[in-house]
Formats: structure tokens, sequence, C-alpha cells
């Protein structure tokens, strides 16, 4: 029956000859892969105009060369993935770039950023799409936890399905966004040169910041530039995606990734800058910033409060026609299903630390499914208890994105430098200087980033990335260490073992016959053992064991407290001390009923005794299975 389920939620298994029919064409591979940078449109422009909120009508201004210079930040790093692309054909991620480069801790550095920033992503993408849902339909608003938490199981569910079936669910919602987008862009150009003088979508602001002591023209400072462009800096995340992800591309991969990152940067600048400059034309603020600076005041106050920026445009572009809803499903789809792209990444990433004995062995094993069922799910656990701490609420998860980002950046930017000046290929000094000015561009970018928003959230990614390297480490230090004691290397003196077997019996009945049977084969030191749990059947025990007539002693042992496993665990302790050198087998007779609904009808004492023999030293326990037939 669960077979059954199994098969019909997530498909029939897939051999393993097929992975190579299960990449994906560029048609499918933007989607998936380029779904978390494009979709940071969203709320990357909104999230440079929120800090400036504070200094009144020059925000607009302000934003548009931070803009450009974010853009300018997206073509020099997506830039320096395509070097990385092509000089790691089978998947040249941060980790990989940085560890081959610049030793095992900086790829681990990088590893544990680039992990922590796939966790963030979901997270964010997600609450993200729930406000863009929220701005359509504010009655929604206090459920706002429930739907996060959803749409990480739907997008979950969708990858543990299988690459393709994901690419193809994905592919239509991300294309519609970028088509909407780009509807909004040209229809908001043409408003402003045919139509027109626009009003400000937010009426009177200077004169509302002044009602509650803002708006003076010294509160404009350096830092608060930094900070906009640090926040801006989140339409960035999700650009190195297609660089982990090139063996899941067509043939020829590298070609194909080269080309669907020129693609994605394309789409994302091009869409930053044009997104902040409609909010410069037509005055636009996003809702989040009139409730972060507490800005009641501004007139329609409850209208924008749950409204983004895209949303504001929108309505100010289109109204509130079938068009506008339109645009807001498909930013809350991709936003949910940008998720998608961590989802592909994280297990991904997982898998290669896992082969590399820095993580569990388990995030290496492939699913039936052909995709790291494990890494699918730790993913998933980890964003939803984000989720759920941070209620949802993307400005309160913004301030700890980004800067482990931009530190896997640094590293694989600082890798390649090296690379490139090692091999010394053609034109090695020019890419050998772009990826080196990346490199320091991006660090200081990170530099800023944990500056300005430390305060309010980004220590906390600052610890947690030392402390998931310090992991690391340690799990790699395990598999090392148990790789020495259990590495042969005396071949010749390869040791005998010698072992007493030790029947558990609940009673004596044809269900402990092959138990009994089985446990004479294994050893001449062979006995059985009687936990005497009711004085009055301890009787009727001993007349159907002399019966029996085996030849193999039976011990009885009185519980004074009714207890099987804590006498159990006292005489298996003497056992072994009377046979130093024995190994100790304990033979459990376990009979299986016809229906499975059955077993819950009988005690679990077995499977508790298993669990307190799991790490006793010399004990071995092993199931003999009695089927029951009707």
């Amino acid at each position: 029956m669960f077979a059954f389920l199994r098969r019909l939620l997530f498909g029939a298994p897939i051999e393993t000859k097929r992975q190579i029919h299960e990449r994906l064409p560029k048609f499918l591979a933007l989607p998936v892969f380029a779904s978390d940078a494009v979709s940071s449109v969203a709320y990357g422009p909104q999230e440079i105009l929120i800090p400036l909120m504070v200094v009144g009508s020059i925000t607009w201004g302000i934003s548009l060369p931070i803009a450009a210079a974010i853009a300018i930040l997206i073509a020099i790093v997506a830039f320096s993935y395509r070097q990385t692309i092509y000089a790691y054909p089978h998947g040249g991620g941060s980790y990989i770039v940085s560890r081959e480069n610049l030793g095992l801790y900086a790829g681990l550095t990088a590893a544990a950023s680039i992990l922590t920033d796939y966790v963030l992503t979901v997270a964010v993408s997600v609450s993200a799409g729930v406000d863009a849902f929220v701005s359509a339909y504010p009655h929604y608003a206090q459920w706002r936890v429930e739907l996060c938490v959803l749409a990480v199981g739907v997008v979950a569910f969708a990858n543990l399905r299988g690459l393709r079936e994901s690419g193809a669910l994905f592919a239509g919602p991300t294309y519609a966004f970028i088509i909407s987008l780009y509807t909004l862009v040209i229809f908001g150009f043409l408003k402003l040169v045919f139509g027109p003088h626009p009003e400000p979508i937010i009426k009177n602001y200077d004169q509302c910041l002044q009602q509650i002591g803002h708006g003076m023209p010294h509160a404009l400072t350096l830092m608060l530039v930094l900070r906009s462009f640090s926040s801006g800096c989140s339409a960035l995340t999700g650009i190195e995606a297609i660089a982990d992800g090139v063996p899941a591309f067509k043939p020829p991969e590298s070609k194909n990734a080269a080309t669907t990152m020129g693609i994605m940067a394309t789409i994302l600048a091009t869409l930053v800058l044009s997104i902040s400059y409609l909010a410069y034309a037509f005055k636009a603020l996003p809702g989040a910033g009139l409730v972060e600076h507490g800005l009641t005041n501004v007139p329609n106050y409850e209208h924008f409060k749950n409204q983004t920026l895209v949303s504001m445009i929108a309505e100010n572009v289109f109204g509130r026609s079938w068009f506008y809803f339109v645009i807001q499903w498909a930013t809350a789809a991709i936003l949910i299903l940008a998720a998608n792209t961590a989802f592909q990444d994280f297990p991904r990433l997982s898998s290669i630390l896992a082969r590399d004995r820095c993580a569990p062995r388990q995030l290496a094993n492939i699913g039936d499914r052909l995709v790291y069922s494990n890494g699918i799910a730790l993913l998933s656990f980890f964003a939803i208890a984000l989720l759920v701490l941070f209620r949802g609420h993307t400005t309160a998860l913004i301030p700890l994105y980004a800067v482990g980002v931009f530190i896997s950046f640094t590293l694989s930017q600082a890798g390649m430098y090296r690379r490139l000046r090692r091999l010394k290929g053609p034109k090695w000094r020019l890419h050998s200087a772009i990826s080196l000015i990346g490199s320091v561009i991006t660090g200081c970018v990170a530099l800023i980033i944990a500056v300005t928003k430390f305060a309010i959230g980004a220590w906390i990614v600052i610890l947690i990335i030392p402390s998931v390297v310090f992991l690391f480490h340690k799990i790699r230090q395990h598999y090392l260490e148990l790789g020495d004691q259990l590495r042969i290397t005396d071949f010749k003196a390869v040791p005998t073992i010698k072992t007493t077997a030790i029947v558990l019996t609940a009673g004596i009945h044809q269900g402990v016959l092959p138990a009994l049977l089985y446990a004479r084969t294994l050893s001449h030191d062979c006995r059985a053992l009687y936990i005497e749990i009711d004085p009055n059947e301890t009787p009727l025990v001993r007349e159907r064991w002399e019966k029996l007539n085996l030849d193999m002693p039976l011990v009885i042992l009185e519980s004074q407290y009714r207890s099987v496993i804590g006498p159990v665990l006292d005489y298996l302790e003497e056992a072994k001390k009377e046979r130093p050198g024995h190994v100790v087998t304990v033979v459990l007779p376990e009979f299986v009923p016809k229906k499975w609904w059955h077993k819950a009808l009988h005690n679990q004492s077995a499977l508790m005794l298993k669990i307190a023999l799991l790490f006793k030293k010399d004990i071995v326990v092993t199931n003999v299975r009695y089927y029951l037939e009707k």
C-alpha cells in the first residue's frame, strides 16, 4: 500500500540510464535555474527605496544611480560566472572553484555561505510571493504564515517528482512573469511619453514626513545610501545557480549554460533599471516602507500598507483591471516558484560536500526519481522553520539575505583569478583581470552589507557561517578517522570471531522455534533467556521447554519492576564477562502478521530492545521472523 501511494504521489521510479534524458534544454533550464534571480526584480527595487524613505522626495532621485550600480554589478558577476561555466563544465559552483584554487577551508566557507543563502532564498522568495498575493487580496493577510508553509510544501513536492517535471511546471509562471513585467514597463513608458503628466501615487509625502519629525535634508548620509545599495543587492541572489547546475543542461552543457546565463543577466538588469525608473516617474513607494517608518498619516494608508512597489506601479498604469491581477498572480507565482532554484542547487551542493566527506553521506544518495530527496527534505525543514520564526515577513528576512551569497561570489571569483593566472590560457590577462575586479567589488559589497545590516539581523548569518564551516570540519574529521580505523593494513592477520548466542523469548510457542534452531547454527554456546514478568506463567514455560528437548539451557530472570530491557542489558554484560573476546549475538524471535495493521495490536519490546542495544560494544542483534499465514 505504501509503495502504491508513493508511486501515485511521486511517480514511478526512473532508471539510472535515463539520467541523461532528464537533462534540460535552455527553454526549461531558464525557469529552473534563473527563476530566483529573475524573480528578485519583484522585491529588489523596492528594497532600494525602503531605507531612503526617511529623506523625503529626493528618495526617488537617489534610487536611480543605486539601481544603475546594481545593474553594472549584475553584468560583472554574470560575466565572471560565464568564465566559471566554461572552466568547470561538470559544475563549477563557488565551493568547487574555491576549494581547488584557494584551499579546502576557503571552499567550505563558500559552501557554508551559499547553503545559508539557499535557505534564505526559499524563505524570502516565498514570503515575497505571499506579499504579492496579499497585495491583491488583503483579507488573506492573517493567513500569511500558513500560506508560506503551504507554498514551500508545494515546491518541495514538485521537486521530489523529478527535474524535468519541475522544469515543465515552473516554465509557465516564469515566462508569464517576464512577459507581464515587460508589458508593464512598455505601457508605463508609453503612458509617460504620450499621457498627461502623472500624478504622484504617494501624495504630500514630504509634509507627511515632517509631521512625524523626518524629512530634514541632513538626514541623507553615506551610511543610508550604502544600506539602500546593500538592500538592493538582494537582486543578485541566485545568479550563481546556473554555474552550479551545468551538468543538468543538455549537451553541449557549457555553451547552453553560458547562453542561459547571458539571457538571465539581461532580463535581470533591464527590469531592475526599468522598475526603478517607473517608481521614480510615478513617485511610488512600497507599503512595507510606510509601515516600517510609521507613516500612518499618508493619504490612503490602509490601501497602500499591504502593497508592493510592483503592485503600486501596475495599479497606476492599468488600474484594477484584469491585467493588474495577471501581474500580481504572475509575480506571486514566480516568487514562490523561485524557491525552485534553491531546491535544485542546495541538494546538488550538499551531495558534492557529502562525496567529499564534509556532510552526512545520506545527502549524496539519489532517490528513485533521480533527485537528491534527502537534500530537498532538509532544505524544506530549514526554510519552514525560518518562515515560522519570522512570521513570513519579507522585510524582517531581507537583512539576513545576501551576506552569504556575496561572500561566495568573492571567493569564487578570487579562485577563478588564481586559476587563470596559473593556467595562462588564451586572453588570460583580460579574463583574470575581470575576475580580480569582480572579486574586489563583490568583497566590498559583502563588507558593506555586513556593516550596514549587522545590527538589524546580518549578525545572525555572520555567526552561522563559521559555525557551519566548523560543523563541516568535524564531519570530515569523523569520516577520516573512520576510514583510518576501517582500513585493512595486514590481510594475513584477519581475526576469527567467536560468538555466544542468546535467544530472547517471551514464551515457548511455534514462533520461537525458528529463532532457537537458527541460534544453534551460530555457536556451541547457545542459550535461551526468559524474563519473568508474571510468576504464574513461569511453571508453564519450564514445562514446555523441557518437552522441546533442545539440549540448550533456559535462563529465567526475575524482573522485580516488570521491565524487560533492564534485566536483559544486565545479563548481556555478565555474558560478555563470562567469555572475554566473544561477540554476544542476541536473537530476537518476531512473528509477522498477515495484515499490516495487526502489528499495532502487539507490544514493541523487540524494537525498544534494539534501540537500547544500538551503541553497545560487542553485541550483535538479529531478527528471525515467523510469518503468520492466516
